[in-house]
């Protein structure tokens, strides 16, 4: 098969199984339904390894672009559909159609139940392949359509249970905000093919060194046209990718079946904004104020979002506000220029966020659609291979390995190379030891609340004996179980099985490919994929570091660990007790720092006063009282006054026009004297 077939198959044959399933759904029947659309996606995983292999086996050339068709022609404003090829857009390839295929089969097994599951995996399909075509894109139009193209399919995911209220707000929430970021991407689209004159990668890039002093002046103000158009672009990633201030929607995602919260925070929707900065890594490095926004607001994300982690009760919400976290960490990574660590740890990510994710489901399988964490409990014997599968993702995801004898599960490579990355750019940027000090302490934050979700779930006391179940997710809303007490159980091995694989990936991905993504094998590996102007000095020096910096992941790891056991196993309760006094730390996490409520009362009610100021004031009192509203008012005012003389006496009339005539003959006297 020919490397051209063989890329456009990877990208359209998700397409097609949607399609299919989508306009045939009914017609053709739910399972034949999930057996066109899981097929096809393990076809494109299939052939998306195998280009994996090619182009870094050196079979197939390093980079190539196939042309499909033109799609805009305008001027100097030119976009042909084309699936673009190299290192970067390989990985990525792997990535989704891997986890995309998995999360297919997996719900096999969690839908199954579900009135609607063909239409369920039509969106699925449609999804992947907006994130293929988004990965592929030779140009800033593509990458926007696949860019747009997961914004949709992630609204129709989220609020899939329809009837439920509190989905189709997340749903709406999500599209909201991410369509404030994508304003932002949208206007350094603009940017960029106003200065550069093109919007292709291959014409872009090659003239940012010659474009990087050029300035933007808007009255007196002047903006340097490199840190212009990559602060927009990254206020878009922000949206896309959950980063501090726009990450509001992520949470509240949650409302969507379990599947879908593994396929958007592990390797599509929210990873789209660390790709782009990687992909435009060129751009980036010509604009240093660009890269620290990255870096400042990565970290904060990072730190911030682990603390919320904390004080979460829901079990999907605690490992959502995880993915907000690493995904900070592999922003900064970018930001100091470290981009292959932030694709390596957007790579391992993948396998242990969706190993989580799905294990959190079939926990909810096993808990009859429970997800508050205070009522579980001692579940490790009765689910012993979901228990054994999340204790693997919780040792990938808080990084365990032992410094020095590089050994441990895939987070101890990607992490700690950014987290070093980081201590070694602080030399040279300042914002890169404030990344440092928020990576050490996030992932100090992270071993707590991922071991506190662990113990909470599957040790100490049982908690769902006479606890009646009513937790928010799948079939419960839809009538498939019935509520009540109920002894948990293992899920089917429909969902067992996707659990395994990615099992293997959250224990041997990091080890395997460390020295392909960050090691001394990256310079084939990556090719001209990414630049290697500041990555390849930060990289090249993160094994040569104090031994303090080397350790201090594993330290606050270990301190994390035993924080978690103290409070919910030596002592367990102590934890519930300090919850219930409500302190004003405890309402600050658990609350999420109020950003919610910060943003009802500022953009929301604001927006709300504003149209009723407009409305009622502008609108209303002002031009339909002056217009329409007022000259309609005066007309019947007068047409009122007027039909009082109207009395309908003959006598009346004809003493008018008496009057009328004497008025006329003396007038006419006056005049003719």
């Amino acid at each position: 098969m020919s490397p051209q077939l063989a890329v456009t198959l990877i990208v359209f044959a998700p397409l097609a199984g949607a399609l299919v399933a989508g306009l045939f759904g009914r017609l053709i029947g739910h399972r034949v339904a999930q057996i066109v659309t899981t097929g096809l996606l393990f076809v494109a995983c299939a052939l998306a390894w195998v280009t994996f292999r090619q182009v870094f086996g050196g079979a197939w050339p390093h980079a190539f672009t196939v042309t499909l068709a033109p799609f805009i022609h305008v001027g100097r404003f030119v976009s042909d559909w084309s699936i673009r090829i190299d290192s970067l857009s390989a990985v990525m390839l792997v990535v989704v159609t891997s986890v995309s295929a998995l999360v297919h089969l997996y719900s096999w097994g969690y839908m199954r139940t579900d009135p609607h599951r063909a239409r369920f995996f039509a969106y699925l399909s449609l999804f992947t392949f907006a994130m293929l075509a988004l990965v592929t894109a030779a140009d800033f139009m593509q990458l926007f359509f696949g860019w747009e193209g997961v914004g949709l399919a992630s609204y129709l995911l989220i609020g899939f249970w329809y009837e439920k209220p509190t989905a189709n707000a997340a749903a709406i929430k999500a599209f909201v905000v991410n369509r404030v970021g994508d304003a932002g991407f949208a206007l350094g689209i603009m940017t960029v093919f106003w200065a550069f004159g093109s919007i292709r990668f291959a014409d872009v890039f090659p003239l940012v060194a010659s474009h990087a002093d050029l300035a933007w002046r808007f009255g007196s103000a002047q903006f340097r046209l490199m840190d212009l158009a990559c602060v927009l672009l990254f206020i878009g990633a922000m949206g896309k990718s959950a980063q501090f201030l726009l990450h509001t929607w992520l949470p509240d995602a949650m409302e969507g079946p379990t599947p879908v919260s593994a396929l958007i925070h592990a390797a599509t929707m929210v990873t789209a904004g660390v790709y782009m900065v990687c992909l435009l890594s060129p751009m980036f490095e010509a604009a240093p104020v660009a890269k620290g926004v990255v870096t400042v607001v990565g970290a904060i994300t990072c730190l911030f979002a682990a603390t919320i982690g904390l004080a979460q009760n829901d079990i999907k919400r605690v490992i959502a506000y995880s993915t907000c976290s690493q995904l900070g960490y592999m922003f900064f990574a970018a930001g100091i220029g470290a981009y292959p660590a932030a694709m390596f740890h957007l790579f391992t990510h993948a396998f242990f966020k969706a190993l989580l994710f799905l294990g959190a489901g079939s926990v909810i399988e096993a808990m009859h659609h429970e997800q508050d964490m205070r009522h579980m409990g001692a579940l490790w014997n009765k689910t012993p291979i979901t228990y054994v599968v999340m204790l693997l993702g919780t040792l990938a995801i808080t990084g365990v390995g032992i410094p020095g004898l590089d050994l441990g599960f895939a987070g101890f490579y990607s992490k700690d190379a950014i987290i070093n990355a980081a201590y070694v750019a602080s030399a040279t940027q300042g914002t890169a030891m404030f990344a440092f000090i928020c990576g050490v302490v996030a992932a100090g934050l992270t071993s707590f609340y991922s071991w506190r979700l662990i113990f909470m779930t599957f040790h100490g006391h049982a908690k769902w004996g006479a606890h009646e179940a009513h937790g928010h997710d799948a079939h419960a809303d839809h009538g498939a179980h019935g509520h009540g007490a109920h002894t948990p159980h293992e899920s089917p091995w429909v969902m067992i099985l996707p659990l395994i694989l990615l099992s293997v990936g959250a224990v041997f991905a990091g080890g395997v490919f460390d020295e392909s993504f960050v090691g001394g094998d990256r310079a084939g590996f990556w090719g001209s994929a990414l630049s290697a102007t500041t990555s390849g000095t930060l990289l090249d020096q993160i094994h040569h570091l104090p031994q303090w910096v080397v350790l201090a992941p594993l330290a606050v790891t270990a301190v994390g660990f035993f924080a978690a056991w103290y409070y919910y196993i030596a002592r367990e309760g102590l934890a519930a007790r300090i919850a219930a006094r409500r302190g004003l730390l405890w309402a600050f996490l658990y609350n999420k720092w109020y950003f919610d409520e910060l943003y009802d009362a500022v953009f929301v009610r604001g927006a709300k006063a504003l149209g009723d100021l407009f409305w009622k004031g502008g609108d209303k009192k002002l031009i339909d009282g002056l217009g329409p509203d007022g000259v309609s008012e005066v007309s019947y005012a007068v047409g009122r006054g007027v039909s009082r003389v109207q009395t309908g006496y003959v006598y009346h009339y004809a003493f008018v026009m008496l009057l009328g005539v004497a008025g006329l003959v003396s007038y006419a006297l006056w005049a003719f004297r």
